[in-house]
């Protein structure tokens, strides 16, 4: 793969874009008067100036983007964005080391949501906005990556979104556009209304606007150390929860329904698969809570809040869930794991992987009762291929190898068993906050060593771009090719 000029385009065009964007944080410290403006617009500058360069330097005869070039810009997107997306952290007061700045910007680009920043409350205004834009265009990347770039790679299974507008040169315009004008469109006018239900609950304007962008982002950086438990309040919690769970469902899906009906949305397989494994651990945890003596109202409220949060990899938090007993201890770690829908900004496994395995077990348990009878696995009503079966399965494996190499490194370098391996699982799934006393959702990351914390970037990283994107490029074939 000589020809790395589309490579230096794509990313040229995301950095300068990334680049203009850091004015809104810089808006938002001139308008509160806060000296570190500055900062933000010359680290925007930069970044446009670097990008722009890229994109000259890329610009010339007819390039072909081929699937190797996907794998590539992909990986490299998610590595290069944060590096100057944390500039601003470096710089700005009240200034953070490498490490720390680094960890911040991939946690809010890939939408985990794990901090090692302390004390938000009385934290500049151009930061809290800074970690809130990261997130929100974090979370319409994911979207947009999801339904354009990983079905066309054949990711972990992903060609069962394959979207006819991407899947060939000659179709990408203008159908192409016309969905990723409509997907943006869904994306900013649910982060609108989130902002504004979170106003009338009583969130200031400034706080309302930053948690929206996390919540429809499925995010969960809050401007506050305490997270939504900061307010302590019903509303707010309940906005949150819808807009958690409306951010976790396909966006095509609710491109299509805007056209053909809101019906087409609920006869989704996945999304009622998912609406229903939330309902379902949301009363077991309850009901469990409630016979060790806890409120059923308050407890129900507070069970689906936080559950919800974990399962749609928000990681938002009103109480320290490691206090709710074994089995909502395991539940929770399911879920991390388990993630929404695929097409969302959501994180983790993805429901519809669940579904195809399921699919699988299905058909060797009935290959074994009834050896002669022929029973065809279906998704959504589609009979399912063996390469999508084979690719969830192999994904399934990594996902799980993954999780447990990550965690041994982690213990390698001092952590405990429970905080290595919670904190692997929710790098990994990009949900935010652990298990334990140290990274549970009363703490976080700061304290961890700082090769803790790289290794943790690479867990982000591998684990929002869903594993393949990245191990692919450690194949030595694949550079021959």
């Amino acid at each position: 793969m000589s020809d790395l000029r589309p490579i230096f385009l794509v990313n040229g065009i995301l950095l300068a874009t990334l680049g203009v964007l850091m004015m809104i944080p810089a808006f938002a410290d001139l308008f509160y008067y806060n000296p570190d403006w500055v900062v933000f617009a010359a680290s925007g500058l930069i970044t446009v100036f670097v990008g722009v360069l890229m994109w000259a330097t890329a610009r010339g005869k007819s390039m072909r983007l081929t699937t190797r070039h996907g794998f590539l810009m992909t990986t490299t997107a998610w590595i290069l964005l944060p590096a100057f997306g944390a500039v601003p952290f470096v710089w700005s007061e009240p200034g953070f080391a490498i490490t720390d700045a680094y960890f911040e910007a991939v946690s809010g680009i890939t939408t985990t949501g794990a901090t090692v920043f302390t004390g938000l409350d009385t934290m500049p205004p151009g930061i809290l906005t800074w970690r809130a834009v990261l997130q929100w265009i974090g979370g319409l990347g994911i979207i947009v990556m999801s339904i354009a770039v990983l079905p066309m790679l054949q990711v972990g299974g992903m060609q069962l979104f394959k979207a006819e507008a991407f899947d060939t040169p000659d179709k990408i315009l203008p159908r192409a556009s016309q969905i990723a004008a409509s997907l943006v469109g869904i994306y900013v006018l649910f982060t609108a209304l989130c902002a504004l239900a979170y106003h009338m609950a009583g969130m200031r304007l400034f706080y309302a606007i930053l948690h929206a962008m996390c919540t429809v982002a499925t995010g969960g950086f809050s401007p506050h150390d305490a997270s939504i438990g900061y307010y302590q309040s019903a509303e707010i919690e309940i906005v949150c929860i819808i807009f958690m769970l409306a951010g976790s469902l396909p966006f095509l899906l609710y491109v299509d329904s805007f056209r053909r009906g809101p019906g087409r949305l609920f006869k989704d397989a996945q999304v009622r698969t998912f609406l229903a494994l939330v309902a379902t651990f949301t009363i077991l945890i309850w009901l469990e809570r409630v016979e060790e003596g806890a409120e059923p109202v308050f407890t129900l409220r507070e069970t689906m809040f936080n559950f919800v949060s974990v399962m749609t990899g928000t990681g938002f938090a009103t109480t320290d869930f490691n206090t709710w007993g074994g089995f909502a201890m395991i539940a929770i770690f399911m879920a991390m794991c388990m993630g929404g829908c695929a097409g969302s900004t959501s994180c983790g496994i993805k429901t519809f992987r669940f579904m195809v395995l399921w699919e699988d077990i299905k058909q060797h348990l009935i290959s074994i009762v009834s050896p002669h009878r022929i029973h065809v696995k279906r998704y959504n009503g589609r009979p399912l291929g063996d390469d999508v079966s084979a690719a969830v399965q192999t994904f399934f494996f990594l996902y799980v190898a993954s999780i447990l190499v990550l965690a041994t490194l982690l213990g390698m370098v001092g952590l405990d068993p429970l905080t290595a391996l919670s904190g692997a699982a929710t790098a990994i799934s990009n949900v935010g906050p652990g298990l334990g006393d140290e990274i549970g959702p009363a703490g976080n990351f700061a304290g961890l060593p700082g090769l803790a914390k790289w290794m943790l970037v690479g867990g982000m990283i591998l684990g929002r771009l869903e594993l393949f994107s990245v191990l692919v490029l450690f194949l030595p074939r694949f550079w021959r090719g």
